[in-house]
């Protein structure tokens, strides 16, 4: 379901400009390389398409994009909706009246209006230049663009046919079934040395961690949980090696300096839950499938690539 953009930088300026599109069109057309945004397979890309895509990227939110944190985020998302909606052209994926009324009908429930849009078109057209500061025609033409490019996401998704293996399987059960709390005090990558000193100094005086703490509590990292490995490993970078190294290690001591996300971290182990492998036969099903849907999922990052580098795209705005 699409949403309404609820996050922009502030370097993001929204563009004000009512271009008027039944779709984005793709047709060679005879302009000067001056009033072209750039090219899509040798393709040329007129500014007024470039317009609508980078408006539907601040506006709305998709499943297939994230939110752009800066302007050359915002610049390669727009450039990767530009390639989408080339790419369900050439697909002849099209958007029928139902399918855009849908949407539509969608995002007025999720906004909570009262009105019934499509008796009611004053309120409606109200709504959308309060809301979106743009006519219908532009909205509607939005709403189109944003569902012809979900059907070619899906289509995508659907081709993928990744095979999952019981190892997989398990070893994603385990992730998620084993479970660590620890503090961890962190260091840059250049600290090294100096994480190791820590490490060998609380080894034979725990005291000298609560100093640490005490003296850089910027550096100090509460993270007691109890965590799922899977959360530690995916999003703080800690090595799986060393997740399951810590699992062995008894509460109250410490491991090694090692990496994670960023620099290094030393850790205090503070308790540990391994899991239960008989558990594992009750959602065996589960794990099977959230494998298969995790490699989906990377498969189409990588046809993202893959389509981008045979795009051979030329940005030409500056």
């Amino acid at each position: 379901m699409l949403h309404f953009q609820q996050k922009t930088s502030n370097l993001i300026k929204v563009f004000l400009i009512f271009l008027i599109f039944t779709s984005l069109s793709f047709a060679e057309q005879d302009r000067e390389e001056d009033k072209l945004a750039g090219e899509l397979f040798g393709v040329p890309v007129p500014m007024g398409n470039y317009y609508f895509a980078k408006r539907a990227v601040i506006s709305f939110d998709a499943k297939w994009r994230g939110i752009p944190r800066d302007e050359e985020e915002l610049e390669d998302l727009v450039w990767q909706e530009l390639l989408f909606s080339f790419e369900a052209y050439r697909r002849g994926i099209e958007a029928s009246d139902s399918e855009i009324n849908q949407e539509v009908d969608k995002l007025l429930k999720v906004d909570k209006v009262e009105f019934d849009w499509k008796q009611d078109t004053d309120a409606f057209k109200q709504w959308v230049e309060e809301k979106l500061k743009e006519p219908i025609e532009l909205f509607r033409n939005q709403i189109e663009h944003l569902v012809k490019l979900e059907k070619l996401r899906n289509q995508v998704l659907e081709s993928i046919e990744p095979e999952a293996t019981e190892e997989e399987a398990y070893q994603k059960f385990l992730d998620e079934y084993n479970s660590l709390g620890v503090e961890l005090i962190q260091f840059e990558d250049s600290e090294l040395e100096q994480a190791e000193i820590l490490y060998n100094q609380a080894q034979s005086d725990p005291e000298a961690w609560d100093k640490k703490k005490e003296d850089n509590p910027k550096s100090y990292k509460n993270l007691t949980g109890p965590y799922a490995l899977d959360f530690l490993i995916n999003l703080w970078g800690f090595k799986r090696e060393d997740a399951y190294a810590m699992m062995d290690i008894k509460d109250g001591e410490f491991y090694k300096p090692s990496p994670i996300y960023k620099g290094y971290g030393v850790f205090k182990i503070i308790s540990t839950r391994k899991a239960d492998p008989a558990e594992f036969e009750k959602r065996h099903d589960y794990y099977f499938d959230k494998i298969k849907t995790i490699k989906k999922y990377k498969g189409f990052k990588e046809w993202v690539e893959t389509l981008k580098e045979q795009a051979n795209i030329k940005r030409f705005i500056k």
